[in-house]
């Protein structure tokens, strides 16, 4: 590759509440020469963003449309309802989809900021999962976790045809494979060990008498 070229940059893209830097922070410290390109997406787009070319791997959160893509679950995300701090469940540890059975809720069409905007304003309570609620926590709030309620799943994605060996190497990172271990470092070859002889082996079938010839 000529001294001046450029590589292009390698672009991740990544629903609400996904924190990326232990991964990106491994690739800066392998892959020095291809720099990261970000695309903030959300439930509309986490996935078209791989299908129109945007992104090259996509964080998302399911279930998505699973199309023409590869899918690695990587950990699960509890769901916590956002409460008006002076609400009668704020006072609990965590509540269970019955304790909410009676509350108004705000409109599922509303952004996750409007909707926690609105609950401070008393119009009701919403259940987000618990990295959104870290996104818009504040002080007029409380978030709870519901114990009982469905859990979300972040997974990372990709076009299966467009499985590079630089989507390799990232999802490799993602997936724990160290430096070492890693797709661009080729394993070296396990050669057979050899039987060992000792000095004292070698001496003793030297100082095997031999069988007498019969006469």
């Amino acid at each position: 590759m000529p001294v001046d070229t450029v590589p292009a940059a390698f672009t991740i893209a990544f629903a609400p509440g996904v924190t990326l830097t232990r991964w990106t922070r491994a690739w800066e410290e392998r892959q020095r020469r291809i720099p990261l390109a970000f695309v903030a997406t959300d439930a509309a787009s986490q996935v078209s963003a791989l299908h129109d070319g945007r992104a090259d791997v996509s964080f998302v959160r399911l279930p998505v449309d699973r199309t023409g893509l590869s899918i690695i679950p990587l950990y699960a995300e509890v769901a916590v309802v956002i409460l008006p701090k002076e609400h009668p469940l704020a006072a609990l540890e965590s509540v269970t989809l019955h304790d909410l059975s009676s509350e108004d809720r705000v409109a599922d069409t509303l952004s996750a900021e409007d909707a926690v905007e609105l609950v401070a304003a008393g119009g009701g309570i919403v259940t987000l999962p618990q990295s959104i609620a870290r996104l818009h926590a504040r002080k007029d709030v409380v978030a709870r976790p519901v114990t009982n309620a469905p859990v979300t799943t972040i997974a990372i994605a990709w076009l299966e045809q467009r499985t590079t060996a630089q989507v390799e190497e990232f999802v490799g990172i993602v997936r724990g494979r160290t430096a070492a271990s890693s797709r661009s470092v080729p394993t070296p070859k396990t050669e057979k060990p050899r039987k060992a002889v000792t000095p004292k082996t070698r001496t003793t079938q030297r100082a095997r008498p031999r069988k007498p010839r019969g006469r």
